[in-house]
């Protein structure tokens, strides 16, 4: 009884320390994560190795046992031609699916020094891109990404799959060339801005609401107090002045453009776009990338920032209530098909 006793107490303690180290170690280990937090990896890894592979695989189901002879001795022909000829040019791939906040940026901006680097005068980027636009700074800020690209001599397209509305297409028209599918939506090429005000509501229940300024349009629009017909007007001048900056950058960069004709806020699909000379292309990326692939070695370049589990799970929560506005928005703006 008494050696039952002992090997328990014993189990006990055994257990309770290494219940402690795998306290500590854990602290550690969650310590080093959130020094971590906020660091980013870049990753660049070849388009081309994979649009081959695809080939490849595609040859090895449809060919004979004959015509796959054939083939890999003109493959070993062609690949002795490139040892001896000059290497290829590169095309770096990079994708900006952006959302209201333009948060998306700051992976650009590391993605582009990234290219910068490296690149040779023979080189170009493509830019997949996604967006219905947003913030003015946010879309400022990474349209003067692309510019960055331009300043440099490095020839950049950029490819519209789906949307370059609004602040999308402000970064769209800073590249050498654009690219477009057939529907996708582009333009937009006007400012928004809305907010509700809840003043009735305040006096309705005996609310008071206090709000002091320094500088008579300090503040021209408020959601508590009551707005005035002054601080509207001034704010309407404002979406104005944001809008003619706006068309002057549009100009700027694409100065075919009858530009009093496209920015009306108004959004075209992409042969209507082509028509209007705010793309330069009907073309998909993947079309794109195929052509590409025969003349250059293309590599994707990826920028992610590291984040917690609260931060990724806050991101989720984010991403899914964007993506419900945004598609009710997009069923209100849009007709369906």
């Amino acid at each position: 009884m008494e050696f039952l006793y002992e090997y328990g107490l014993f189990t006990a303690k055994a257990l309770t320390l290494v219940f402690a180290l795998l306290l500590a170690a854990g602290g550690l280990v969650s310590l080093a994560h959130r020094q971590k937090s906020g660091k980013g990896e870049l990753e660049i890894k070849s388009l081309s190795d994979r649009l081959d592979d695809i080939i490849d695989h595609a040859n090895q189901l449809l060919l004979s046992k004959d015509e796959r002879k054939k083939l890999q001795k003109q493959q070993k022909k062609q690949q002795k031609a490139d040892k001896q000829s000059p290497s290829k040019p590169n095309l770096f791939v990079v994708d900006f699916k952006g959302s209201m906040d333009a948060h998306e940026v700051d992976c650009l901006r590391e993605e582009v020094t990234a290219i910068l680097c490296i690149a040779k005068p023979e080189d170009e980027v493509l830019i997949r891109l996604e967006s219905g636009g947003g913030v003015v700074h946010g879309y400022g800020l990474a349209a003067s990404q692309l510019q960055r690209l331009r300043d440099a001599k490095v020839k950049c397209t950029v490819s519209v799959d789906k949307v370059a509305a609004s602040g999308g297409y402000m970064m769209a028209c800073v590249a050498d060339k654009v690219i477009a599918s057939k529907f996708a939506i582009i333009g937009s090429i006007g400012v928004i801005a809305q907010l509700p005000n809840f003043n009735k509501l305040l006096k309705k229940h005996d609310i008071d609401w206090e709000q002091h300024t320094a500088g008579q349009f300090k503040r021209t629009l408020t959601l508590f107090g009551e707005n005035n017909e002054a601080g509207r007007q001034k704010f309407r001048d404002e979406l104005e002045q944001v809008h003619q900056l706006f068309k002057h950058f549009v100009q700027e960069h694409r100065g075919e453009l009858d530009i009093d004709k496209v920015a009306t806020g108004e959004y075209w699909y992409g042969s209507q776009a082509l028509e209007l000379k705010l793309v330069d292309e009907i073309l998909t990326s993947d079309d794109f990338l195929l052509k590409q692939n025969k003349e250059r070695k293309i590599y994707q370049v990826k920028y992610s920032i590291r984040k917690n589990l609260v931060e990724k799970l806050g991101k989720a929560a984010s991403i899914a209530i964007e993506s419900s506005i945004g598609r009710l928005w997009q069923k209100s703006q849009q007709p369906g098909l």
